[in-house]
Parts: C-alpha cells; structure tokens; sequence
C-alpha cells in the first residue's frame, strides 16, 4: 500500500497544486496573474498597431508549445517502449534501488502514473496552441478603423491568458515527472523530490525576483496609464514644416 502511494503521489500533487494555487491568488497575485495584466495591456496596444510585429510575437509562442507538445508525444511512445523492455528494467533495478526490490507489479502501475503525467501534459499542450491559435485569429480579426471596445480587448487577452495557463499546466506536468523518475530510486526519495518541486513552484509564482520585477512593470504600466490623457483628448500632433 505505501508503494502505490508513493506511485501515485506526484500524480496527486499536481492536480492539487492546480486546484490550490488558483485559490491562493485571489489572495496574493501571482506570477501567471500579473503577467496577465501585460497580456491585456499587449492587446490593448496591438489594436492600435498595423505592423507584423504582434504576430512574430504570437508565432515564437506557438513554436514553444509546438515543440513541448511534440516532446510529450515522444515520452508517451518512450513509456510504451519500457512496458516492452520490462525484463531488463527489472534487472537494472536491482541494482538500482536504494531501498527495496519492486515487483513487477509495482513497476506497472508507476510506469502507468508516469504515462498518465505525459498524457496530461500533451493534452494540456495542445490545448493551449488551439487557445494561442484563437488568439491569432481575434487579433487578427480587429478592424483598425476605429479604436477596440475594452470588452474585444478583454475577451482577446482572456484567450490569451487561457493558453498560458495550459501551457503552465503542462510545465508542471514535466515538473512533477522528475518525481516520478526519483521513484525508482527510492520511494521517499520520490516524496521528498515532489515537495520539493512544489516548493520551487511556489516560490517562482509568489516570491520570485521575476514575480517582483514583473509587479513593478505592471505597477509602472498602471501608473502610466492613470496619468496619460485618453487618445481622443490628446492633442494632435503638429503638421508644420
């Protein structure tokens, strides 16, 4: 029983981790949530823009997720290839294992953990290059003849916001299956590796250098923006030569 548990709690933090940090940020931003704030402010801007410059920007996202969703796919025919090879895994786990000899059993069902982690991260992946491809189109879809509705300008950076957070989920999934890997060395060296990637976790949303850099950008941006007059009221810029 402590071996299925120790198999399957990676799988558990992660989900956990994806269910209680969205409920810590309605307290405390986070990193992802800030960046969201430069996600609305980049559409903001990029509907007053007619140049090629935004979808560069939207198609180096994209490559990412591309690759990332094509390792995934990679790992899950790797994992396949192991339930094939299970004889020699057994025989280099005998020699590798700190604690205890796992049955083939054992074996199984975490190799079974380890494929259900790369499957939600490809699912979560190719989520969120569908979510960065309905971006492209709502960006691309503006009429630049007149200026953008905040609620157009909203409901793209929402999009937006949608894929980052699939792409992060994604992100975690790879995170939390080095604990996994950990597991065949030990099963408290796979707990011990799994609290520690939710503290890293932690720390680079909510106390990072990057969480305080971006909260500063964000905080200069709203400054900004709170003492710049409204387009319509600015002047226009003078024509005489």
């Amino acid at each position: 029983m402590t071996t299925l548990f120790t198999s399957v709690f990676p799988l558990l933090a992660y989900l956990a981790y994806n269910i209680i940090v969205p409920l810590i940020e309605r307290a405390r931003p986070s990193l992802s949530v800030i960046m969201n704030m430069q996600r609305r402010r980049w559409v903001a801007n990029a509907t007053r823009r007619e140049s090629p410059f935004d979808a560069i920007l939207s198609g180096n996202i994209m490559g990412s997720v591309s690759f990332l969703a094509s390792t995934s796919v990679l790992l899950v025919l790797a994992v396949f290839a192991v339930f094939g090879q299970l004889p020699t895994l057994m025989q280099a786990l005998d020699s590798l294992s700190l604690e205890r000899t796992y049955s083939v059993l054992d074996v199984q069902i975490h190799l079974g953990v380890m494929l259900a982690m790369f499957v939600m991260a490809f699912f979560a992946f190719t989520l969120s290059l569908r979510q960065f491809n309905h971006f492209c189109i709502m960006l691309g879809a503006l009429e630049h003849d007149r200026d953008a509705t905040e609620e157009e300008i909203d409901a793209i950076a929402q999009m937006n916001g949608l894929g980052a957070r699939n792409f992060n989920s994604g992100i975690r999934a790879y995170y939390f299956s080095v604990a996994t890997v950990a597991w065949f060395v030990s099963e408290w060296l796979a707990i011990a590796a799994c609290l520690v990637t939710v503290l890293i976790l932690a720390h680079r949303e909510f106390f990072s250098s990057a969480h305080r850099t971006a909260a500063s950008a964000a905080l200069i941006a709203a400054r900004l923006r709170r003492d710049t007059p409204p387009r319509s009221d600015r002047p226009a810029p003078s024509r005489d030569l």
